[in-house]
């Protein structure tokens, strides 16, 4: 009986002791930003890409040498995995630059399980990549214009030779000097090699060359950079996840606005010493319809939308500021004149549209002044653009709002005028223009199966209807669109550039016959441009360059190689979760600096 009774006290004082509670190890949500894509992307291989879709996404995943900081206007490069600036002689012709040591890549199955350090020797075999002429990359152009001592000569050696790009080949002009010491030198003087092909993660960024071993012609599909991102899910031209890259270094939030930049600094005072990434995950739609992808956003599917369709601006943002019950719910806009263009693109080796014969240029010169882009303004862009006047682009050297040409004259008169005197009449009575010849003038213009480029087409064939040119469209998907423009297949086609640098050479890349099949899709050569281009590429800035600026934009107006036709008014808005976000300039990498606030997700 006292053995019971024993064993029910032990019983209930056992009960009577409190439980420790074990901690909450639930690990927080996600943060995932959200968002769509208006055009598929083409793939992740730098070498390969020039538009800017997928360059947005590869500006997560790779890491160039120098940034730009997210806040300063005016824009400021800083060092990325640099460590500092470069030591440059006086000439501008030698850049020497020290890595970080401690930067990895992220982990990836070509490195069979090691970690792999970002070395010199990695930046010189990414930069010969754009100059191996097996890959046909784009962005050779660039690099030819940097004039690296050695390197175009590497390249031809394997043109001339039919023989595999030399790798190993040490050149004077791109050097490893130890494994953190890496030395540009160039031919002529370069003063804005900074600019040119050292900053922009995007193309940029270093890729170690077993991942493209390992890989092959895949490698595409698997970039692994020392970046913020990794890609985690990849459905072509459908979706696309990039997570927070679980190597990347400890790195903290340092951008720093200009004064008197109230929103700029009161971002800095926000976010300062704030380990980046603060995202847990980007998630990019592909949708390429307007009315879908602005209702994702309406309807809260997406946190961010970029570039607000302009069928929507009106609902959206009118007047330029935040619709009230859109303000109501949280919605921030931000709204400024893009560093880009919209520009008609001829092809100078098409027997209908291109050659430098008068008449030739007269048939580009009558488009260009047939086309209304004051109603294309109002109408298709519901007054989101400014007229363009020349190839050089808002926010870029050589650029003046003052500026005007005959590229912003809309004069159907003169355009008819123009055609009558070089023989482009109706000489068979079908009620449409002819060639000189007496053969049929029939302009056949590549487009996109989307809504904006349908009402662009619409107002095209409207515009040209009315001065007697018979045009008909060529319809597909944008990627496959560049392809034919890259290889020169092509009559004319409409499309958008955005600038990558501050200064305006860029821009004017798209006339220099040495990059045509790159950045010069109208494959445009004529000697005195690209004389006048390299002369300005060896000067630093001031008046007299300035001078050649202008020259260089009198002769694209006398070619008429493009129709340049906006600067687009960019509108980004952003739901009441999204923290500091502020629209690049002339880069593409933002996601690492921020923020989601779980708190104002819920109330969406």
């Amino acid at each position: 009986m006292k053995l019971l009774t024993f064993l029910l006290s032990a019983s209930l004082t056992a009960l009577a002791v409190p439980v420790r509670a074990e901690p909450d190890v639930t690990p927080p949500p996600a943060k995932a930003l959200r968002y769509a894509f208006p055009i598929a992307e083409t793939g992740f291989d730098p070498s390969q890409l020039s538009d800017i879709y997928s360059r947005t996404v590869t500006a997560g995943i790779f890491e160039a040498l120098y940034r730009y900081d997210h806040l300063a206007r005016p824009v400021q490069i800083k060092p990325l995995v640099a460590a500092a600036l470069p030591e440059m002689s006086e000439d501008f012709r030698s850049f020497t630059i020290k890595i970080q040591p401690g930067i990895y890549f992220a982990d990836d199955a070509a490195f069979k399980g090691k970690k792999r350090e970002l070395t010199a020797q990695d930046f010189v075999y990414s930069f010969k990549r754009f100059a191996d002429p097996a890959l046909k990359s784009p962005g050779w152009s660039s690099l030819e214009e940097a004039d690296l001592v050695g390197l175009t000569a590497l390249r031809k050696q394997a043109l001339d030779g039919k023989k595999p790009f030399d790798y190993d080949k040490e050149i004077e002009g791109l050097r490893a000097l130890d494994r953190y010491t890496l030395q540009f030198k160039t031919v002529k003087p370069r003063p804005r090699l900074i600019e040119t092909i050292l900053t922009g993660s995007d193309l940029y960024g270093a890729l170690a060359r077993e991942v493209v071993e390992h890989y092959g012609d895949k490698v595409g599909e698997h970039p692994v950079g020392t970046g913020p991102f990794k890609l985690g899910e990849w459905r072509r031209s459908s979706r696309i996840v990039l997570e927070k890259n679980p190597d990347y270094r400890e790195r903290f939030y340092d951008a720093e606005a200009s004064p008197g930049d109230a929103e700029g600094l009161a971002m800095q005072e926000k976010f300062k010493g704030r380990r980046i990434p603060m995202l847990d995950r980007v998630e990019i739609a592909i949708i390429e319809e307007v009315q879908p992808r602005w209702l994702s956003f309406l309807n809260g599917e997406k946190d961010f939308l970029e570039r607000v369709p302009a069928e929507f601006i009106s609902q959206a943002m009118p007047n330029g500021k935040v619709a009230p019950n859109l303000a109501k719910k949280g919605v921030q806009g931000f709204r400024i004149v893009g560093p880009d263009v919209g520009l008609t693109t001829f092809n100078m080796d098409d027997p209908i549209v291109g050659g430098m014969e008068p008449a030739k240029i007269a048939l580009r010169r009558a488009i260009s002044l047939a086309i209304d882009v004051p109603r294309e303004i109002n109408l298709v862009r519901r007054g989101q653009a400014v007229q363009a006047q020349s190839p050089i682009v808002p926010h870029t050297t050589g650029y003046s709002a003052d500026y005007k040409s005959e590229t912003g004259d809309y004069d159907p008169a003169r355009a008819k005028a123009l055609l009558d005197l070089y023989g482009y009449v109706d000489a068979d009575g079908d009620g449409w223009r002819d060639l000189p010849d007496g053969s049929p003038l029939l302009l056949i213009r590549n487009t996109q199966p989307d809504n904006a480029s349908r009402q662009l087409d619409e107002l095209w064939q409207k515009n040209l209807s009315a001065i007697g040119i018979k045009t008909q469209f060529k319809t597909a998907k944008w990627p496959e669109n560049l392809k034919s423009a890259r290889g020169g297949k092509f009559m004319i086609w409409g499309v958008a550039s955005a600038a990558s640098q501050p200064d305006a050479q860029s821009a004017l890349q798209r006339l220099y016959g040495p990059a045509t099949g790159g950045q010069n899709l109208a494959r445009f050569k004529l000697a005195e441009f690209d004389k006048l281009y390299d002369q300005m590429a060896a000067m630093a800035d001031g008046p007299e360059r300035e001078a050649l600026l202008l020259k260089a934009k009198r002769i694209s107006t006398a070619y008429m190689p493009y129709k340049q036709h906006t600067h687009r008014i960019l509108t980004d808005m952003a739901q009441a979760s999204v923290q500091g976000y502020r629209r690049p300039l002339f880069w593409q990498d933002w996601w690492q600096y921020v923020d989601i606030d779980e708190s104002k997700r819920a109330s969406q």
